[in-house]
C-alpha cells in the first residue's frame, strides 16, 4: 500500500515518515509527482485547507492522500496568524521573518498573557474523493525570543511548558510525542489502518 505525503515541507516529511514508521505502507511526497501544481490554502479553516490538498492529490495520483494544515494560534493576538501562519507575509518571507513579526508583536505582553497553541487537521482522502480529518492540538506560550536549532516554523519561539524549553529545543523523539501534527496523526491511525487493511484484502482477493 502506497500513501502519498501531499507536501514537498522537507520538515514536515520527516515528521510524517517517523510518525508512520510502523505502518506497513510505503510513503511517497510531492517530490515523486514532480509534476503536481502548487497546492492552494485559500480556505478559511484548517479543516477545509488540508482536505483541499488531500483530495486533489489523491485524485491526481490514483493513491491515498494526507494531508496536513496548521498553524500557530496566539490568544493576545486575536488568534492570529492561525490560518495564515505560512502565508500572512507574503511569498517571500522566511520563516525567520514570521519569527519576528509574531515576537515584536507579543514585546512587552505579560507572562501570562503569553499563552498559544499549535493546531493541526489532518486530512486523509481516497482517490475517489472521500476525505475523513482529525485534529491535534499542543498548548505553550510564545518565548520572549528564538531558541533552539531544530524543527521548523514557529517552533523555536513556541515554549512548551511541561519540558520548559522551545519546541526547537526538543529532540525529534520528544517533539513526536506531543506535538500537534503526532496527536492528529495518532487520532487518525486507526482509519489509516483500516485503509491499509481494505487494500491488502483487495489485493489479496
Amino acid at each position: 500500500m502506497e500513501i502519498v505525503l501531499a507536501t514537498r515541507n522537507p520538515g514536515k516529511i520527516r515528521e510524517l515518515q517517523a510518525l508512520l514508521a510502523d505502518l506497513p505502507v510505503r510513503l511517497l511526497t510531492l517530490d515523486d509527482y514532480p509534476a503536481t501544481p502548487p497546492l492552494p490554502e485559500t480556505g478559511d479553516t484548517f479543516e477545509a485547507n488540508a482536505t483541499s490538498k488531500a483530495t486533489l492529490v489523491a485524485r491526481l495520483t490514483g493513491r491515498i492522500a494526507l494531508a496536513d494544515d496548521s498553524g500557530l494560534e496566539v490568544d493576545a493576538l486575536g488568534g492570529a496568524p492561525g490560518v495564515h501562519s505560512a502565508t500572512f507575509l507574503g511569498p517571500h518571507a522566511t520563516e525567520a521573518d514570521r519569527n519576528a513579526w509574531v515576537l515584536e508583536r507579543m514585546r512587552g505582553v505579560e507572562e501570562e498573557r503569553r499563552a498559544a497553541r499549535f493546531r493541526a487537521v489532518v486530512a486523509v482522502s481516497t482517490p475517489d474523493g472521500l476525505a475523513r480529518t482529525f485534529e491535534g492540538t499542543c498548548e505553550g506560550r510564545i518565548a520572549d525570543a528564538p531558541r533552539g536549532i531544530g524543527g521548523f516554523g514557529y517552533d523555536p519561539i513556541f515554549i512548551v511548558p511541561e519540558y520548559g524549553c522551545t519546541m526547537g529545543e526538543l529532540p525529534p523523539e520528544s517533539k513526536n510525542a506531543i506535538s500537534h501534527r503526532a496527536r492528529a496523526l495518532w487520532a487518525a491511525r486507526d482509519h489509516i489502518a483500516s485503509l491499509v487493511g481494505a487494500g491488502k484484502r483487495l489485493r489479496d482477493g
